[in-house]
């Protein structure tokens, strides 16, 4: 199948992004698409579809405070979004200004501290590198004087609810700048009632970076490069992973940030690798799954990779039905919008 990105365009009315969260996690609706069978459920229904000997895979990342506002030297508004902390000194960002800042600008942030834009990041240039400039540590600058970085559809700034509702009840290592958002939905009753019916979890962390909004610049699919982002699988997640799949249990992802990291370590086998480093895997249709044999994630962009990503997992035909079905029977998309569980396509490979 040779696709452009034009054919993951669809119609979406804009009062159908959700602009905040559901009043409880598990009050979002859940589409559950088999093949090309769709049937409506609400999140909370979820416990009722899996079984016991199930494995559900979290991504732990916790998003940090990475947006902040400031000022060149020159007296010019700047607007930071981090991508990355490299080290307590050195941070990875985008910069929104009326005119790019030279290598060597000072930029005063939050009113609080200085950096200085050493030069252009990143495998397109499209980031900027940050250095500290007097003593401090940038994940404690973050902390102290950055704003939740919500994302570019939601059009409100963050508020009280959101330094909640924007991370995950098990987010647990700092680092990600935008949130797995499939995970949202889940809270603390539920996850003790998939434990108590039997349903095993396992964490990984893959830090979300701002890259994931990045629009496609390309028409053809093969032109495009992925952002890198870096993801960390535990011993212990690779035990549960191997156990399930000898016992014949289904490993399920939380969230296509969860997928992106068990593929990236998955061997043919269907277990994965200890360990992690930077992923910049771009699964599009074609691509056949060795770990994941069912997503559980939200409604993503039109034109997006993300979009790519669970047409290839459901098929595409079978996913452009349902974002159809969704747009049709509003459905909430995005972020804070409603979810998917998503069985796999029916050419997948053998024996998953």
């Amino acid at each position: 199948m040779s696709l452009a990105v034009d054919d993951f365009d669809f119609p979406l009315p804009p009062e159908l992004i959700a602009q905040h969260p559901a009043a409880e996690r598990r009050g979002s609706r859940l589409l559950h698409v088999c093949g090309r069978q769709l049937v409506d459920r609400r999140f909370a229904d979820l416990p009722g579809l899996l079984k016991a000997g199930d494995l559900l895979v979290f991504n732990d990342t916790r998003v940090i405070k990475a947006r902040f506002f400031g000022c060149k030297e020159t007296g010019g508004q700047v607007e930071i979004m981090l991508e990355r902390i490299v080290d307590a000194t050195h941070a990875i960002c985008q910069i929104r200004a009326s005119k790019a800042p030279k290598p060597g600008c000072l930029l005063k942030l939050a009113d609080a501290f200085t950096v200085r834009m050493s030069g252009r990041a990143g495998t397109d240039g499209d980031f900027f590198a940050l250095e500290l400039v007097e003593p401090g540590d940038f994940w404690e600058l973050a902390e102290a004087y950055g704003k939740l970085p919500l994302p570019p559809y939601i059009e409100h700034p963050a508020e009280g609810a959101d330094e909640t509702r924007y991370q995950t009840v098990y987010a647990r290592q700092p680092g990600a700048v935008a949130a797995p958002t499939a995970g949202l939905h889940f809270d603390e009753a539920m996850l003790a009632t998939l434990q108590a019916q039997g349903v095993n979890t396992a964490f990984l962390t893959l830090h979300v970076g701002a890259g994931t909004y990045r629009p496609m610049r390309v028409e053809k699919i093969a032109d495009h490069r992925m952002h890198s982002e870096r993801f960390e699988i535990s011993p212990a997640t690779a035990v549960a992973i191997a156990a399930t799949r000898a016992a014949g249990g289904r490993v399920i992802a939380v969230g296509t940030t969860s997928l992106r990291a068990l593929e990236s370590a998955g061997k043919p086998d269907g277990t994965v690798q200890v360990g992690g480093g930077e992923t910049d895997i771009f699964i599009t249709p074609g691509y056949r799954f060795k770990v994941v044999d069912r997503l559980i994630t939200n409604f993503h962009l039109p034109k997006s990779t993300l979009l790519m990503l669970v047409s290839a997992f459901a098929g595409y035909d079978e996913i452009r039905a349902a974002y159809a079905h969704a747009v049709a029977e509003r459905y909430r998309f995005f972020s804070y919008g409603d979810a998917m569980l998503l069985e796999p396509h029916q050419e997948r490979t053998a024996g998953h």
